[in-house]
């Protein structure tokens, strides 16, 4: 006890980064500024210590400070839509719009739904509502009417913001179907049985009775919500919360996980500061991912703003062949993306036809990244600096993440190591006690970057954070004693068979390096005799044939006999949420029914 006094009082004594050495001394901390170098870690925790403090600042703070700072650099080019916004004029019709969202009656702490593909107004009201102290609520546009109903109730959502359709989806005709009460209301006055709290409709594109026009909202601020508007921005809090986002609701109904401005500002900033954006001068990063999922919201629109990023949108949809096209027509220095993503630019037939020479950098995040997609994103793409990102919408999102300056091993077999002022552990799931360095187990996480709730659901929350503050991730991983992690599966994809325990992703990556093995999944199936079987479920590169002897053959002698799949399935796609994940539970499903196996039957 007297020692541990004394030693705290040694710390106390030293610089912020000299206490930051110290700690690491003990074996738990990390100093993040560069990559670790150290094997400093001895246990399975980590915690990312920084030369930089936490910001105390609101995502309108951020934004007006960019528009202070960089008023003639473009903020947002919408490539197919042809809107190219500089920092000034975007600050501007943020401002508009915040004011006329006040006009039409929203308060600070109600909700208002965004519902549709990436599009100007998507990023404008996202800025829009965050300076009003309106919380945004991320509405996945994939959502049919029942979805959108469960969501837009569960929040309580007073507004909506979409276009009259896109492709497919026909927003406005769903939102008659769920409150067919509208055409007879006046805008504004709308009053639904099934959706008791919703006011307005606000519809980007066309008129529609009982629904506002964009226009109508642009004109209605006039300088007295103007000036309403800004005394509500002195007001703010960063402990607000500014977004809803709803998870993807594979294990049950979605839930609404609730960031705060203090979550979201902190977490672009030292995502950014972790890949170069605080030196690099004028980054122009193309935008393919969505801007409903955290990805796209906090890693785009809140960077932007925290970092004066040029933002570049190839088009409403994702595109592989317009992203290429954007990043050369653009001069593009950085791009983002799923893995999925990364797998269409990389195989387009084209590619090599595109000049990407501006392209230093990138992201690969929102799912696991196979070794094989890192090394093909360098070769063919000629982007020698990636960067593997983990993390989750309930912490904002990320908080692993590698240094553009990493070594092909960390680039290709982990996801970084931890993000400043944020703490990790690795876990049995089922004890909870720590797993010895190096061991697998669930990783956990504390900090900033922690939601603040699921909105509206103290169960659920209680679930996932506990009261010790750490969030239960679900996912497996391990620590070295550099502070990288390695992520090996998702708990819920564990494939029990016979009694031993198979991680997808590892036999994934090693189907991978296949040279005929274009995408590949791994699902437990299930099987009366073994509880489960191992099914891989695999795209062909085109123009090559494979058998399932062929994969068979060549797991043997390679990967444990347990781990050999029982069976393969060839498939042209796989199901895919909006943001690019695969829908593993609906796969499995498929894979099940296409062989005849258990309730498919």
């Amino acid at each position: 006890m007297i020692a541990n006094v004394a030693s705290r009082r040694v710390l106390l004594g030293k610089t912020p980064r000299a206490r930051a050495w110290a700690l690491a001394a003990t074996g738990r901390a990390i100093h993040v500024d560069a990559p670790p170098i150290v094997p400093t870690l001895t246990s399975s925790y980590a915690h990312g210590t920084s030369s930089s403090s936490l910001l105390d600042v609101t995502v309108g703070d951020a934004l007006d400070r960019a528009a202070d700072r960089w008023p003639d650099r473009e903020a947002a080019v919408f490539v197919r839509d042809g809107v190219r916004k500089t920092f000034a004029q975007f600050h501007r019709d943020v401002e508009r719009a915040a004011a006329g969202l006040l006009c039409l009656g929203l308060r600070r702490g109600e909700r208002l739904g965004m519902w549709g593909p990436n599009t100007y107004e998507w990023l404008l009201f996202q800025f829009a509502t965050a300076k009003a102290g309106i919380i945004t609520v991320s509405v996945n546009p994939a959502y049919q009417a029942e979805e959108a109903e469960f969501a837009l109730r569960k929040v309580g959502c007073k507004a909506v913001v979409c276009p009259e359709a896109f492709k497919t989806q026909k927003y406005c005709d769903m939102l008659r179907l769920i409150c067919p009460e509208i055409p007879a209301c006046p805008p504004g006055d709308i009053r639904s049985a099934r959706l008791p709290d919703l006011r307005s409709v606000i519809v980007l594109d066309s008129r529609q009775p009982g629904m506002f026009h964009l226009d109508d909202v642009m004109q209605a601020g006039d300088n007295r919500f103007l000036r309403r508007l800004h005394e509500i921005g002195k007001k703010l809090l960063c402990d607000d919360p500014v977004n809803i986002l709803f998870t993807s609701g594979t294990t049950g109904r979605p839930k609404g996980a609730t960031l705060t401005h203090h979550n979201v500002v902190n977490n672009a900033f030292f995502v950014g500061k972790r890949v170069g954006f605080d030196w690099r001068p004028a980054t122009r990063v193309c935008l393919p991912v969505p801007l409903y999922h955290c990805f796209g919201s906090v890693g785009g629109g809140i960077c932007m703003a925290v970092h004066g990023l040029s933002l570049v949108f190839p088009s409403p949809e994702y595109s592989g062949k317009d992203n290429l096209a954007a990043m050369q027509s653009e001069k593009c220095t950085f791009v983002y993306g799923t893995p999925t993503m990364y797998v269409d630019m990389t195989t387009q037939p084209d590619v090599r036809r595109f000049d990407l020479s501006s392209v230093v950098g990138g992201i690969i995040a929102g799912s696991p990244c196979p070794p094989e997609l890192v090394q093909s994103v360098m070769s063919v793409m000629g982007i020698k600096e990636v960067t593997i990102g983990y993390g989750a919408t309930e912490n904002s999102p990320v908080t692993f993440c590698g240094s553009p300056l990493d070594n092909l091993h960390r680039k290709c077999e982990t996801v970084g190591y931890i993000m400043d002022h944020t703490e990790a552990k690795i876990v049995n799931p089922s004890s909870g006690r720590p797993v010895p360095l190096g061991s697998s187990g669930e990783i956990l996480i504390r900090g900033y970057c922690v939601m603040s709730e699921y909105w509206n659901d103290p169960d659920k929350t209680d679930e996932c954070i506990g009261k010790d503050g750490w969030y239960k991730t679900g996912d497996i991983g391990r620590l070295d004693a550099f502070g990288y992690c390695r992520v090996e599966g998702r708990i819920k994809d564990l494939i029990i068979r016979g009694g031993e325990n198979v991680y997808p992703a590892e036999i994934e990556q090693f189907l991978h390096t296949h040279p005929k093995v274009k995408e590949v999944q791994v699902v437990g199936v299930e099987d009366a005799r073994m509880s489960e079987e191992i099914c891989a479920c695999i795209k062909v590169k085109d123009g090559q044939q494979l058998t399932e002897d062929d994969v068979k053959t060549f797991c043997r002698g390679k990967i444990s006999h347990f781990k050999i799949p029982r069976y393969v399935v060839f498939v042209g796609s796989f199901p895919l949420t909006v943001t690019g994940k695969v829908q593993k539970r609906e796969l499995r499903l498929q894979v099940e029914e296409q062989l005849g196996l258990g309730k498919a039957k």
